[in-house]
């Protein structure tokens, strides 16, 4: 497909939970990667309740499988939004964040919302740029 003048591709990574609403896991187009809100589902839509950090690290893993498959990697996040069910969670997220994003941090908006599942505490969408 074509977005404007550059080739639009859909990306849904082949470890990574399926959606079962009509969006795709994230669209490369040109040399930047539009992830959707990526969740803290694993396998057959397995969720760590009320755990925060294991939430967290899920979605952040499901965020390398995605950013592999588009050609990028964690390092080449540029941006990221992140939705919060409780602020409490906020600090957990400052210091699990440092692991993940080792080489420097992207631009980043945290919100604090209900999400789409009743048991999700964490869900992120972000920008990145490729490499391939």
């Amino acid at each position: 497909m074509r977005w404007g003048d550059k080739a639009m591709e859909r990306i849904n990574a082949e470890n990574v939970t399926p959606y079962r609403n009509p969006i795709s896991h994230a669209v490369r187009t040109g040399n930047l990667v539009f992830l959707s809100g990526i969740t803290p589902f694993k396998g057959d839509r397995e969720i760590a309740r009320e755990d925060f950090p294991a939430q967290l690290r899920q979605v952040l893993a499901n965020i390398a499988e995605i950013l592999a498959a588009a050609g990028s990697r964690m390092d080449l996040m540029v941006k990221t939004t992140v939705y919060l069910r409780r602020k409490q969670d906020f600090a957990a997220m400052n210091d699990i964040s440092r692991e993940a994003f080792t080489a420097g941090f992207p631009a980043r908006t945290t919100i604090i919302t209900e999400l789409s599942h009743p048991d999700f505490l964490v869900q992120i969408d972000g920008v990145a740029e490729c490499v391939t």
